[in-house]
């Protein structure tokens, strides 16, 4: 395989990634509300100055949340294709897939408490002494 031809390859699975970000964005709300806390997440990170080790916590656990709904919505995509009918070993496979969105969504949310909990409390006791 030339180098060329290897780059072109390498190139085009960016390119498919990137369509698959664009589908999954428009076609599914709850990505979309998982980008929008990650966003927040962003922000608040900078408010608060966050450590580097809390940059990391934050940032692997938000590309968590949206790496585990992109599967989600993919394996949506392949059952609804293969099986359109209602089926329950189908509906099972859907269930598996939320629930682990729901996992990643919930340790993300607990990695939020746990870097924004006492930086908010330390905001607020100086807000009440004032």
């Amino acid at each position: 395989m030339s180098l060329s031809s290897s780059h072109h390859r390498w190139i085009k699975s960016f390119l498919f990634a990137g369509r698959g970000i664009r589908s999954v964005f428009s076609t599914e709300l709850n990505f979309r509300i998982h980008l929008g806390m990650s966003i927040v997440v962003v922000v608040l990170g900078f408010i608060f100055n966050v450590s580097l080790a809390q940059w990391t916590a934050l940032v692997l656990s938000a590309g968590l949340v949206l790496a585990a709904e992109a599967l989600n919505t993919a394996i949506e995509y392949l059952a609804d294709a293969l099986h359109p009918d209602p089926d329950s070993k189908i509906a099972l496979a859907k269930d598996a897939a939320a629930a682990g969105v729901l996992i990643a969504a919930v340790a993300a949310a607990a990695v939020g408490a746990i870097v924004f909990l006492p930086e908010l409390w330390e905001w607020y006791q100086m807000r009440i002494s004032q």
